[in-house]
């Protein structure tokens, strides 16, 4: 008989964190570029969207502040055997409408994000079944062995089963479909703060909640999240004191920022790696003026693309040095990264990717679209300028089209993009996040390859991803994601751009913790 193994962790307060003390409640007047998608906890996977769905929704498990595991709505598990894990659930815990939290609602929520159209499949790729034992007690059984489940369990959201069928949202939110369903817009969650109100593009407001099982680190008892696409006019917001808090100060901004004594930044390496990925599917490239091929399809295209990069002028002068330049799909605070994998694979050199072009067939290039966000990512539509001069500087002449992130992203998800610009948050902070959604062979059913916009298939690679999910070995775990990652990268499948850094800005009043994953904390923010 296997051996059983219990995992216990006790609720552990970061030294991070600033006691909340004596301060009188406040409302947090919060920033950004870009606007969340939508409500439904499993309809997109999209970092802004979690950074506010994680204050009305909670998970099993949850990160401490150095993003370890710690308890959450489950409060212990056990490991029954390779492929089967049970969780004690947290009694006594109330959703906001009041209803009590039990073992159905786990079973409906992760069955859920399971399903299609769900976004999230990610965060239970592993989970065969959700079996409830008793009320507060579910069993997971595996399809194998998962070195990381209680990491990808850190965004499968709970719902109340009841509420959800109330309101005829049983299944996720389709939301590359255009769907808008009563739970993209309306929400019912446990943890420390409810929805009270969200007009897309205009504003997201939030509440303390009174009954939550769990104590707040801060004194925010109200958040309000204003986004402002304009650099120019959210720098101004902040400096005038009309908004406490920008998660995307312009770099442009940040000296002007620095210098105000009304004012303070932090900043951190993020867990996100900005790239440009190439349509390698369809035979013909759309408005390409080649007839009857793709170039994209040719590694040597895809490396002449890469070295007409100047990744050094990117990081200089377009990033104002708020860049790694990156050589890897993955960040370095990210298990699977190593400091070779991430130098570049080629120098910049415009007459080799000219030479590369001519050997390719292309001696006079061809023509490409460049589709990118404007409101998403650190000077996301800057960089694309650049990459665009870039390109055309050695024949493939480039046609640029921003978006806003909500219309971008549903090309991407549609296949409607030949080159596009993308960032990628590792919520696992493992690597095996990055090569199933962004690598593996995109099925439309999985959460294999949900964001491979290429849609480029290597069965060699699809090989070693699915041996990387169930081994249990921690050195041959590691060396399969080393060979993953150089394989990506020798076949220059995407092309890494660089690591991004966000500074965080905020008015002096302002104390709060500076996230690896671009999620501030309300519930351990404090303003005097």
């Amino acid at each position: 008989m296997m051996q059983k193994t219990t995992f216990k962790l006790g609720m552990v307060a970061t030294a991070m964190v600033l006691a909340m003390g004596s301060a009188q409640a406040a409302s947090m007047r919060w920033a950004g570029a870009n606007d969340i998608l939508t409500i439904d906890p499993h309809a997109q996977n999209h970092q802004t969207t979690h950074a506010f769905l994680q204050q009305i929704y909670e998970s099993l498990v949850r990160y401490d502040g150095k993003y370890q595991t710690e308890p959450a709505l489950a409060t212990k598990w056990t490991q029954i055997s390779p492929t089967q894990v049970r969780f004690e659930l947290r009694k006594g815990v109330k959703f906001h409408d009041g209803a009590p939290f039990t073992a159905d609602d786990v079973v409906f929520s992760l069955t859920r994000a399971g399903t299609a159209p769900s976004n999230m499949m990610s965060s239970v790729q592993s989970v065969k079944e959700v079996k409830k034992v008793d009320d507060h007690t579910v069993d997971l059984i595996l399809k194998g062995p998962n070195p990381i489940l209680l990491r990808e369990l850190t965004e499968a959201r709970i719902m109340n089963k009841a509420w959800a069928e109330k309101h005829n949202s049983l299944k996720s939110q389709d939301y590359a479909g255009k769907e808008e369903s009563y739970a993209s817009r309306n929400a019912n969650g446990t943890g420390p703060f409810s929805l009270v109100a969200w007009q897309p593009d205009q504003k997201l407001t939030l509440k303390k909640n009174p009954n939550w099982w769990d104590k707040p680190k801060g004194n925010i008892d109200e958040v309000v999240f204003t986004p402002i696409k304009s650099a120019a006019t959210r720098s101004a917001a902040l400096i005038s004191g009309q908004v406490d808090f920008v998660v995307d100060p312009p770099p442009q901004d940040l000296a002007r920022m620095k210098a105000d004594s009304n004012l303070k930044l932090i900043e951190g390496a993020e867990n996100r790696t900005i790239y440009l990925g190439l349509d390698q599917f369809r035979d013909e490239l759309p408005g390409s003026g080649v007839a009857g091929k793709n170039p994209l399809k040719d590694k040597r295209v895809r490396q002449a693309l890469y070295q007409a990069i100047d990744s050094a002028g990117l990081h200089s002068r377009t990033m104002r040095n708020l860049s790694v330049p990156a050589g890897v799909m993955v960040a370095p605070m990210v298990h699977g990264w190593s400091k070779q994998l991430d130098e570049r694979a080629a120098k910049y050199d415009v007459e080799a990717a000219k030479k590369l072009l001519a050997d390719a067939g292309y001696p006079q290039g061809f023509t490409l679209k460049l589709d990118c966000p404007n409101d998403r990512y650190v000077n996301d539509e800057a960089i694309c300028q650049a990459v665009t001069a870039m390109w055309t500087r050695i024949g493939v002449k480039t046609n640029l089209q921003t978006a806003p992130m909500a219309q971008f992203v549903s090309r991407v998800m549609n296949n409607e993009v030949s080159a596009y610009l993308f960032g990628w948050g590792v919520a696992t902070f493992d690597a095996l996040y990055t090569l199933d959604s962004l690598m593996s062979t995109k099925d439309g059913k999985t959460a294999a390859g949900v964001y491979n916009g290429g849609r480029f298939s290597d069965p060699k690679l699809d090989a070693m991803i699915q041996q990387i999910k169930v081994e249990m070995d921690t050195p041959k775990r590691d060396a399969l994601i080393h060979d993953a990652l150089k394989l990506t990268k020798d076949e220059y499948y995407y092309l890494p751009l660089h690591h991004q850094i966000r500074p965080w800005a905020m008015q002096k009043n302002v104390d709060t913790v500076h996230r690896a994953d671009d999620r501030p904390m309300p519930a351990w923010t404090t303003i005097k």
